[in-house]
């Protein structure tokens, strides 16, 4: 049997493809979304004092608060070109399913060497990106697998829900983490122990829950031959030129891919500096110690609200389509920031807030997913997921150089947190002038009440 001919919309096949949402949602909001940042900001100001400088890079310095948003840009900018690579690459091969395997357990193995990581903010900072670029790079090959594994009327539905189930398995490792640190005392050790044990647990739950994936998601074979007198390096580099100059034809999608990747920087941005954000707002700056416990709270909302915002904002799609549906929720996006800056003052004040930030988030990620997906020419799947993940989870970067730049000039997070407007504004404007419609016809795509027309008929 051809590879390349395996049948769509299998049941067991799209469950497979929703555990890695699972799987790897638990390290995401874990260590990267809640106890990361916080806990590289106390190693880095131990070391250093609050305000020491960590870089001087003539154009800004680094300073223990911008320390994690700065590792974060550091993986991106080191990704631009890496990504789009791997993809390109996956297209002329049937190892897509393999290189994310790769890529999925060397973020796990990073991510696990956390919990050894006790004084050095170095040795913190470098497992940090590996993990984070491993976490990108995965992701690449597996948002490819929903073309392969759907078709285009099923896209919004899976993409919502395999979202859904990642707020939901973030949700439970939080809970457990939440019991976990909150007994360190009785279990005599100490609070930083708890942190790094949580980030041992969130890694092995990634890399154990992934094994269901890789068994149930069937590999595909190239669509592409690579050409005798070349090889796959070489024919990655030349895919990725391809793409590029691909994107200048397909008009609409390289506008949808701009406007992703300005308002996306937003909320990643928000996601990854809301736990440093709220800890210092609430408890540094008041002279207060920092309470993990109530971050972890804090997360647990958002990501039940996010599983209710993804199931929710799916079937609004469904009415008045993905599109408007995403802009709607980037105006929800600029009320947040205004809010945070403006009149965030309290602990109830951040539960609401949490609240909000979930149910746009969920909406926001998986309905973008599945309209890119639409608006991708056949056998070039991976190498425009690449450029897409550039900007995708934990990988943003103009976002998080603006936060560092911002922090370090003014030394205010409410100012930092109040600049990101900007790429809220800027996305829903690129977005609201781009014909999605064209976008898909151009890639020779259906749209997904065509899709399930032609099914009926």
């Amino acid at each position: 049997m051809n590879t390349t001919d395996l049948q769509k919309n299998d049941r067991k096949e799209i469950f497979g493809w929703m555990l890695y949402d699972w799987a790897n949602s638990a390290f995401f909001t874990t260590v990267v979304g809640v106890l990361i940042g916080p806990y590289l900001l106390g190693l880095a100001q131990n070391a250093v004092g609050e305000d020491g400088v960590i870089l001087d890079l003539i154009l800004f310095k680094v300073t223990p608060k911008g320390l994690p948003a700065f590792c974060t840009a550091i993986s991106v900018i080191s990704m631009v070109v890496f990504l789009p690579v791997l993809g390109a690459i996956a297209d002329y091969t049937h190892l897509k399913k393999v290189l994310m395997a790769i890529f999925c357990y060397a973020g796990v193995i990073a991510g696990s060497l956390l919990f050894f990581v006790t004084e050095s903010y170095v040795a913190c900072s470098l497992l940090f990106i590996i993990s984070t670029m491993s976490f990108a790079a995965s992701n690449v090959f597996y948002n490819a697998f929903l073309i392969d594994i759907t078709t285009e009327d099923k896209r919004d539905r899976v993409s919502s829900y395999g979202y859904g189930l990642g707020y939901l398995s973030g949700f439970m490792m939080l809970v457990l983490n939440l019991i976990f640190i909150s007994n360190a005392e009785n279990l005599n050790i100490s609070t930083g122990t708890a942190v790094r044990v949580s980030f041992l647990a969130a890694s092995l739950w990634w890399g154990i829950f992934a094994l269901a994936t890789f068994y149930l998601v069937k590999t595909r074979g190239a669509v592409k031959e690579v050409p005798e007198e070349k090889n796959l390096v070489s024919v990655g580099f030349a895919e990725v030129w391809e793409t590029l100059k691909e994107l200048r034809r397909l008009r609409y999608t390289m506008l949808f891919l701009i406007a992703y990747l300005f308002y996306n920087d937003g909320i990643q941005t928000v996601i990854l500096q809301s736990s440093v954000f709220i800890s210092y707002e609430l408890f540094t700056s008041k002279g207060l110690p920092v309470d993990n416990l109530f971050l972890i709270i804090i997360f647990g909302i958002a990501q039940i609200s996010a599983f209710a915002g993804a199931i929710i904002f799916e079937r609004i799609a469904r009415f008045i389509g993905a599109k408007r549906t995403i802009i709607l929720s980037l105006i929800i996006w600029c009320a947040i920031v205004i809010y945070a800056y403006g009149f965030f003052q309290s602990k109830v004040q951040a539960y609401i807030m949490g609240a909000f930030i979930g149910m746009v988030l969920g909406s926001a990620q998986a309905l973008s997913r599945s309209l890119y997906s639409q608006m991708i020419p056949v056998g070039r799947e991976s190498s425009f997921f690449g450029l897409y993940e550039i900007s995708e989870k934990g990988t943003s970067w103009m976002g998080q150089l603006m936060f560092t730049i911002i922090v370090g000039a003014t030394g205010s997070f409410r100012q930092a947190i109040l600049g990101l407007i900007v790429f809220f504004i800027a996305g829903s404007v690129i977005l609201l002038f781009t014909n999605t419609t064209r976008a898909i016809h151009e890639a020779g795509n259906l749209t997904p009440e065509e899709a399930g027309l032609s099914e009926k008929l």
